[in-house]
């Protein structure tokens, strides 16, 4: 066993003793045939005694004949598809030092968006295929034999050998091509050192666009034949944001050019390959007819965040998975400070809570992990591109500083990216570096937040001029975990110039607050109040005892309080709801405060708490369940008349947005007669494509509106919806459609628009839009069409975040302990590693609902306080 190729089966990692330096590779895709061969030639450091090389190898067929180290040939050549490992043991030990590894293969351009793949695009009416890359995780494994783990750091010359009328895309600039008739190479720059799964492909037909940063980089955005004009917005900000990086990180980008392209079908919103940046074509493309002031927004978030990859990622990479959130969570949030800095119309910081609330709502599951989460296989690397890598890791990123200050946080981190430039890195990397530069407790205080899930709820309670603090774990169960976390705390009290700051390390504290707020402790009148938390720049929520969040919400309605902290107060409490740990009649108090609300950061959120009480209240309390929504339309009616359905000139990007949102949420609550101007709207927009009745941004809105009138028997409005997503080319109009069609209240039509998903109509990648829009009265047929459909969407949806996806959007909804039990008893002998987490979160969530209805059914006063709500002026 211990000289054989079984010894290398099962293990997490490859073995150490021979790594590359460089790989000089030959592709050759028939886009035709769907299938590519190629050759490699790797230059091997052989550093310990060993008759073995093992290397990453995953269906692709290896021709063993082939392979060669120096003028070697392998004696047995054994290729474990489990462990998608390529073993060759040679007759004699390998002399240590520098040697050439060839081999030849062949694979196939799959159609499952990940590997080396296809994807089609129309031209010129006909169907064509293009070729397209999408390595990481662990996928550069599918298109060509290499060490495919990211400390397997290598330069890498590339050559492809393509049909001559194609455009042919590496991450390095073009050498020469050479043409023989239908045929040309394509010879590329050698790369500097880098991770294999930052490799990337592209041929098709294209054009593009281009411009050059300060330095004279040369940006270009590749689209499809004649989309050039969409590509304008994602150049434009592609280029400020180099530009801004170069200065941020004290370092200028690392390759000599950096090409962004659309692609029509693509798993994720975008990857950050090192020059050749690939998105999904909603992410990059933006017309101003066509496309919302939302997508407009998320084009410039998800270019921001992939460019500050090629410094954050690409030129200092993690050294293995558990460090993922080191790369996403700093992209994540420094897309953040670059938007802010380009469209500071935008108020971006305040919008980064959306990206809070996501990884406070997840890490709340007693089912979530840690942001350094232990990968043993690859097949649970997927599993962890979440809302924790990405959103709590990029929440701690702004609390630390928020903790350390902008200016030393920015210069340490310069530091680090020059420290290890070209190399691999571990969180406690980075911890050091900060350590060093800033002389604070970085590492101790940081762990508490990366070795451990969840985080804390702090309990603040007035005694006589103390406020007593208590930290707990918060889980969305009601139940509270062992944890202790060192948080950065900051308080104010009747006013934002009288702050306090400092780490909370026990379990238990007291701020004496007339060391800071002699006066206003003192005069405790009517406008009294303390805000724990400000800006909710620490990841974890707050309870107050009823004193102190009755001078909230008096601060809430006299608008005291910043946006940011507007909107932490209506999060925590919804949260604190869900929880059970205060009622839901206090919580539709605390909304009724923000009534006369107009702004859009806050609306997003007091709007997202309303829909979630709407839907819990459809299942708790199906009596009171109208009232309530009239309590909840009442409470957006005043901003939703202030916007009204026709764009003003010169209108904010902001009110732009808010419309949209309003308009959205009011349909979903039933107001008839917003959903009667939809429908109205709707129906002058079906002659007239272009009128200005119905722009981009009030489509979805109008869309869900028809959707509710239609059933089996009065379907025209369905088919009519259908025909517009037949007769668009543009990805952000189809999305609107795929998220509207599932959205009706008639059983039949969801499991037709859930067929769709089943069609060459719509492209795989496009599922989740149809997942996400399926209506409360469609919940059941889902899941009976899930049951049915299983083994088809296993297999074409296979990536773990794929079906993940699946499962999630249909299971999350339910809100019953039978239903969850049936759900498990389903997946008990179906289950698989890729996507047991989502199911158990997914589980979870629907006994968070069921135990958060058996409280609200109890709640004494919840009709009579609605009731009360209702009759109130406006």
């Amino acid at each position: 066993m211990a000289d054989s190729p079984e010894q290398f089966r099962g293990k997490s990692r490859l073995p150490r003793f021979a790594e590359p330096l460089r790989y000089d590779l030959l592709l050759r895709p028939d886009l035709a045939a769907c299938t590519f061969s190629g050759s490699a030639a790797v230059a091997v450091a052989v550093s310990a005694p060993t008759r073995f090389l093992v290397l990453n190898a995953a269906e692709l067929s290896v021709d063993g004949s082939s392979i060669r180290f120096q003028d070697l040939a392998p004696t047995e050549v054994v290729q474990f598809e489990e462990d998608e490992i390529l073993v060759m043991g040679f007759q004699q030990e390998l002399p240590v030092g520098e040697g050439v590894l060839t081999m030849n293969f062949t694979g196939t351009l799959n159609d499952q968006m990940r590997g080396f793949y296809r994807s089609k695009y129309e031209y010129k009416g006909e169907s064509k295929n293009m070729a397209v890359t999408q390595f990481e995780a662990a996928d550069a494994r599918r298109c060509f034999p290499c060490w495919d783990e990211p400390a397997f750091k290598a330069k890498f010359k590339l050559t492809l050998q393509v049909p001559s009328e194609l455009v042919a895309l590496s991450n390095m600039p073009v050498v020469k091509d050479t043409v023989h008739g239908p045929l040309k190479t394509v010879y590329y720059e050698e790369s500097p050192l880098m991770s294999t799964y930052l490799i990337a492909i592209v041929v098709g037909l294209f054009d593009y666009i281009e411009s050059s940063t300060l330095e004279g980089t040369k940006v270009r955005v590749y689209t499809q034949v004649g989309m050039t004009s969409q590509g304008k917005f994602a150049l434009d900000v592609g280029v400020k944001s180099l530009d801004l990086y170069k200065d941020y990180f004290a370092t200028p980008y690392p390759l000599p050019k950096l090409d962004m392209i659309a692609i029509p079908d693509f798993a994720a919103g975008a990857m950050e390959n090192y020059g050749l940046v690939t998105y999904r074509e909603s992410a990059l493309l933006y017309d101003e007819k066509l496309s919302s002031a939302s997508n407009k927004q998320q084009v410039a978030i998800t270019v921001a965040h992939e460019l500050a990859h090629q410094w954050f990622g690409n030129l200092v990479t993690m050294e293995w998975w558990t460090h993922l959130w080191l790369n996403e969570g700093f992209a994540s949030w420094v897309s953040y400070l670059a938007v802010e800095s380009i469209f500071p119309e935008w108020n971006n910081w305040t919008q980064f809570l959306d990206e809070t609330t996501s990884g406070l709502r997840l890490d709340a599951l007693a089912e979530s992990h840690p942001i350094e989460v232990k990968v043993n296989h690859v097949s649970e690397i997927g599993a962890i591109f979440d809302s924790i890598s990405y959103d709590k890791g990029a929440s701690v990123i702004r609390m630390l500083q928020s903790y350390l200050g902008a200016e030393r946080f920015q210069k340490a981190l310069a530091s680090y990216i020059k420290k290890y430039a070209y190399s691999n890195a571990k969180t406690e990397d980075l911890w050091a570096v900060l350590e060093e530069e800033t002389g604070e407790p970085v590492k101790d205080l940081m762990t508490t937040w990366t070795k451990q899930q969840g985080y804390p709820v702090i309990y603040a309670k007035l005694n006589g001029q103390d406020l007593e603090l208590e930290q707990a774990q918060f889980l969305s169960d009601g139940s509270s975990g062992p944890c202790m976390w060192i948080v950065p705390m900051t308080s104010c009290c009747g006013s934002y110039d009288v702050n306090k700051k400092f780490l909370l390390k026990d379990k238990t504290d007291k701020i004496h607050i007339k060391d800071f707020a002699a006066s206003q402790i003192a005069d405790r009148g009517q406008n009294f109040w303390i805000k724990l938390n400000i800006d909710q720049t620490g990841f974890y929520r707050v309870k107050y005892d009823d004193e102190l969040a009755a001078g909230l919400e008096n601060a809430v309605k006299t608008k005291k309080l910043s946006l940011m902290d507007m909107i932490g107060i209506v999060e925590d409490s919804y949260a604190l709801s869900v929880a059970c740990k205060q009622t839901l009649t206090s919580l539709l108090r605390l909304l009724n405060a923000y009534r006369h609300e107009s702004d859009y950061t806050v609306l997003s959120h007091v709007t997202s708490v309303c829909l979630g009480v709407d839907k819990i209240s459809a299942d708790a309390t199906p009596d009171l369940s109208r009232d309530i929504k009239q309590l909840l339309i009442k409470l957006l009616l005043l901003a939703a008349k202030r916007v009204g359905w026709d764009p003003k000139d010169g209108e904010s990007h902001l009110d732009a947005m808010l419309r949209s949102l309003l308009l959205i949420a009011l349909v979903k609550l039933g107001h008839d007669e917003t959903i009667n101007e939809g429908i109205r709207r709707f129906h002058i927009f079906l002659e007239d494509r272009k009128s200005s009745l119905l722009p981009p941004d009030n489509r979805k809105a109008a869309y869900l509106a028809v959707m509710r009138t239609v059933s089996t028997s009065s379907r025209a409005g369905y088919d009519a919806l259908l025909k517009i997503y037949r007769e668009t080319s543009e990805a952000q109009e189809k999305s609107r459609i795929l998220g509207s069609l599932p959205s009706c209240q008639d059983k039949d039509i969801v499991v037709e628009a859930l067929n769709l998903m089943l069609t060459d109509e719509v492209r795989n990648q496009d599922a989740h839009d149809v997942l996400r829009g399926v209506s409360l009265e469609g919940r059941e047929v889902a899941w009976a069409w899930l049951k049915e459909n299983w083994d088809h969407v296993l297999k074409t949806w296979p990536s773990s975040q794929l079906v993940s996806m699946f499962v999630n959007y249909i299971v999350s909804p339910f809100t019953s302990e039978e239903k969850a039990a049936e759900v498990s008893e389903f997946f008990a002998t179906r289950v698989k590693p890729s996507f047991e987490r989502a199911l158990k979160q997914s589980l979870e969530r629907v006994r968070i609902s069921a135990r958060w209805i058996k409280s609200i059914k109890r709640e004494p006063n919840l009709a009579r306080t609605v009731h009360q709500l209702l009759l109130q002026e406006v």
